[in-house]
């Protein structure tokens, strides 16, 4: 019997050799289209979550930028009062609103998303802290 199922499979490689048979089969092709959409369904999700996560990290930097600006031009001069062109360069050509609000050992600025205003980042000493998610 091991010499009959033997000279089959020679044969058979023979035959696929002398025919050109080499390709892949339908079953090969369908679990390479499951993989791919196993792998796309995961990394979507992923890439739109980088995305918001990005842009608010960059809502925080312009806030922290905002604080830290403001904090030399009141320390150079304690009449300083915020006015909004003075931070022309922060808000990214009107994509973000800038507010500061107290004084300089207690000020809070306030960097909200021109297009969004519930998309917000505060920095500064007089901000509240921020309540853990629970």
């Amino acid at each position: 019997m091991r010499s009959f199922v033997r000279s089959y499979i020679q044969a058979e490689k023979a035959r696929r050799e002398e025919n050109g048979d080499a390709g892949f089969s339908l079953i090969e092709l369908i679990v390479v289209v499951v993989i791919l959409g196993i792998l796309a369904a995961v990394a979507i999700p992923v890439f739109l979550g980088l995305q918001g996560q990005a842009e608010d990290n960059a809502r925080a930097t312009v806030a922290a930028n905002a604080a830290s600006q403001y904090a030399a031009e009141k320390a150079n001069d304690e009449d300083y009062a915020f006015a909004v062109g003075d931070f022309a360069s922060l808000a990214a050509a009107g994509k973000y609103e800038i507010d500061i609000s107290g004084d300089l050992g207690d000020f809070c600025a306030t960097v909200t998303d021109a297009a969004d205003s519930l998309k917000s980042a505060k920095s500064g000493p007089g901000c509240p802290a921020p309540t853990p998610a629970g």
